[in-house]
Parts: C-alpha cells; sequence; structure tokens
C-alpha cells in the first residue's frame, strides 16, 4: 500500500545541482516544493561520482570542490522548509481527475499540481575500458572516479580521457601530490580550451596523444600497462599505481520513457518556457532538450528558474512578476 503526500505546488525530479537550486527559487516564489532522487545522498554526480573533484565554471569560485559545492546548494536548498526524498525512484506519472499530477515511487504517491524533471541525463554508469586485464582490476588499481585523492598521494597515476573529467583529475590529483601521466586516444580534446591549454603547455604533465591502453596486468611494482601508440601501432610499458578511466557515463532516463512525454533520443524537447509537451510538466538541466543547448550547470540553474517561474504561473495566473534581480531596492 502506498502513502500518499499532501499536494505540493511543485515536485522535482532530481537532487543534483540543478534540482537544488529549483527548490530553492521555488522557496523564493513562495512555492511548496518537494524533491525527490533515486540516490541516497543529495548533490547527484557531484557526490555520487567526483565529491573530491573541483569544478571550475561555477560562478563566484574560481574553483571549488563538488563536495563543498552540493554543500552550499543543499543548505540555500532547504532554507525554505523544502522536503527532500532520497531514495525514492519515480516509477510512474499518473494525472488525477481534479488535473492534480501524481508521481509514483516504489512506496509513495507524491502529489503535486506541477512538475519539474531535472534528473541529469538520468540513471548513469561509466564507460568501461575494454581491455584485457582491467575488469579483473576495478577496486583493485582501476576506477572510473575517485572518492579519495588523498589516497593517492605520491602514488603514480595513470588518466585515460580527453574530456573535462579527465583534464580536471590531472589538475586535481597533480596538485594533491600525484605523479600524474594522461593518454588519450585522438590529438582532439573535448574539454575546455583554457583547460586543455593547461594541460598541454602549462601542467608539465606527460601527455600522450594518440595512446591507447592494450592490456593491464598486476606486478610487483605496480600495474603494468602495455601502451598502443595506434598511427605506428608501437607498444610501450608504462608501470603505475592506479589508472584513472574518465572515458565518460551512459545515461537511462528509465522509467520517463514511459510516460508519454515526447522524447528527443534520451531527453525531454521543451519551449521557451522549459515546457514539455504535457501540461504541468518542465524540464530543465543535462534531460532538457533543445536548439543550441549547452550542458553546464550554470545553464541549468537558469533553466530551472524560468522552469519554476511558469510553473508558478500555471497554478495561479496573476502571480506575474516584474523579473529583477534580487538585489534590487526599487
Amino acid at each position: 500500500m502506498l502513502e500518499t503526500s499532501e499536494v505540493a505546488d511543485v515536485t522535482i525530479v532530481g537532487a543534483g545541482p540543478v534540482g537544488l537550486f529549483g527548490a530553492f527559487y521555488a522557496g523564493m516564489r513562495q512555492m511548496t516544493v518537494r524533491v525527490i532522487d533515486s540516490l541516497p545522498q543529495p548533490g547527484g554526480q557531484l557526490m555520487a561520482l567526483y565529491p573530491e573533484k573541483y569544478i571550475y565554471d561555477m560562478p563566484g569560485f574560481k574553483r571549488v570542490l563538488a563536495k563543498e559545492l552540493a554543500g552550499n546548494l543543499l543548505e540555500q536548498a532547504t532554507q525554505f522548509g523544502a522536503e527532500l526524498h532520497m531514495n525514492h525512484k519515480a516509477l510512474e506519472l499518473n494525472r488525477l481527475p481534479d488535473g492534480e499530477l501524481e508521481l509514483v515511487t516504489q512506496s509513495w504517491a507524491f502529489r503535486s499540481k506541477t512538475l519539474i524533471l531535472a534528473a541529469g541525463a538520468g540513471a548513469f554508469s561509466p564507460i568501461r575500458l575494454s581491455v584485457p586485464g582491467i575488469a579483473e582490476l576495478e577496486g583493485n588499481g582501476v576506477s572510473y572516479h575517485v572518492q579519495d585523492v588523498n589516497r593517492l598521494i605520491g602514488k603514480r597515476v595513470l588518466v585515460i580521457g580527453g574530456g573535462d573529467s579527465a583534464v580536471d583529475w590531472c589538475r586535481t590529483l597533480a596538485e594533491a601530490g600525484a605523479v600524474v601521466t594522461l593518454i588519450h586516444r585522438r590529438d582532439v580534446f573535448k574539454a575546455h580550451e583554457e583547460s586543455v591549454d593547461w594541460l598541454l603547455n602549462r601542467s608539465g604533465l606527460p601527455v600522450q596523444l594518440w595512446t591507447e591502453v592494450a592490456n593491464a596486468t598486476k606486478g610487483d611494482s605496480g600495474i603494468e600497462i602495455t601502451l598502443l601508440e595506434n598511427r605506428t601501432r608501437t607498444l610501450q610499458t608504462l608501470v603505475v599505481d592506479e589508472i584513472v578511466c574518465a572515458l565518460g557515463f551512459k545515461a537511462d532516463i528509465g522509467p520517463i520513457k514511459s510516460w508519454g512525454i515526447e522524447l528527443d533520443g534520451s531527453r525531454l524537447p521543451v519551449d521557451r518556457y522549459m515546457r514539455t509537451n504535457l501540461e504541468g510538466v518542465y524540464a530543465a538541466g543535462d534531460i532538457a532538450s533543445y536548439e543550441g543547448k549547452l550542458d553546464l550547470i550554470a545553464t541549468g540553474v537558469g533553466e530551472i528558474c524560468t522552469a519554476v517561474y511558469h510553473a508558478r504561473t500555471h497554478i495561479d495566473p496573476t502571480s506575474r512578476f516584474k523579473q529583477v534581480h534580487s538585489s534590487n531596492m526599487f
């Protein structure tokens, strides 16, 4: 038997940075708000995947540890009494006869007047390195995210990848005192230009392009890796203490696909009000899709402010207000 909640103004699915900021902004609009997430703790990927990694592209911070950013966002989000329900996976979405929305989890039926989906890219799992020896070393020298940077101080670390996560791990680990090498299978990076410039021209770290792992084994002196230069097909051996595979993540929005919301692959198309095709249902952050979309936390928090604003006016069309910044005194 499901427990049934009181009706909230808005339910936000996703307790990552976008969802948490949405809870704060809904509180600023004096909306009753709840946030649900399938993870055991708030913060989304910031806490689940890289709490010890620095984030460089948040306004107001030269850089900030992911876990500190998550903590600040949580404190901000809950100051107006937002409810947080962790370990709740959104399974079904129903429209009740009175027009309210009912979001069903494994144990609760959460009712609200509007719904904002801020579930990121959905449930995520790392893209694994599929070469001989790697699977056997997972958890014993091979990792896909680093939970404790201090454990790698003074260690020889190989970082694999060419995106922001790979380059950021190089910077974080090197500054902590690890001996870092990066390999990338191409010579084109997906990381931001400034990060790539730091890596290639200012970091002093060994970087091997056009290079892949051919195999890995655990030896007496560490992990013995055979590296393949994929243009010349030449091989070399590298010995390290730890391999960090920063190859990205696969995501699945799961049951959301069966709710009758229009899909764009694994994303949800929205209009300029962040509305999906379902009345009263909005999307923001990585899960939202529109022309020119940019996947940044900073973008997502702006999107959810738009979603909250229009959710508020959906509930009460008279609630429109002059859009000024919070420091405006007039």
